[in-house]
Parts: structure tokens; C-alpha cells; sequence
């Protein structure tokens, strides 16, 4: 899941059948895949839609370069 994740994350363009396929080979069911997949994507929407407005990131978050 967490490989499908990353994938779909990193290079949506690469994704194909055989990554439902592997899901499914694990065990994972239609609905599961459904659902890795519209958080994956919801995921990466919403943090792009606030990267192009500028939102700036939660006072609790650490900043990475600190």
C-alpha cells in the first residue's frame, strides 16, 4: 500500500494495472484500493492548492531547515 502510496505520489503518470494488481494480490479489496486512492489524491490536491496560494504552513510545524 505504502509502495502505491509513494508511487502515485511521485509519478502518477507511471501508475497502471498492475499497481491495482498488486494491491489486490495482497489481499487489499476493491473498496480498500478505492479508498488509498482518493486519500492519496485528495492528499496531494489539497496541498497544492495551498502551495499555489501561498498558505503558509501551521506555527506548530516544524521548520525543516531548523
Amino acid at each position: 500500500m505504502l509502495e502505491y502510496a509513494e508511487k502515485l505520489t511521485r509519478c502518477p503518470e507511471d501508475m497502471s494495472n498492475n499497481d491495482v494488481g498488486s494491491l489486490q494480490g495482497a489481499g487489499f479489496t476493491d473498496r480498500d484500493i478505492l479508498d488509498i486512492c482518493e486519500v492519496v489524491a485528495y492528499y496531494a490536491y489539497a496541498n497544492r492548492m495551498a502551495d499555489g496560494l501561498g498558505v503558509p504552513l501551521e506555527t506548530w510545524i516544524a521548520d525543516e531547515g531548523s
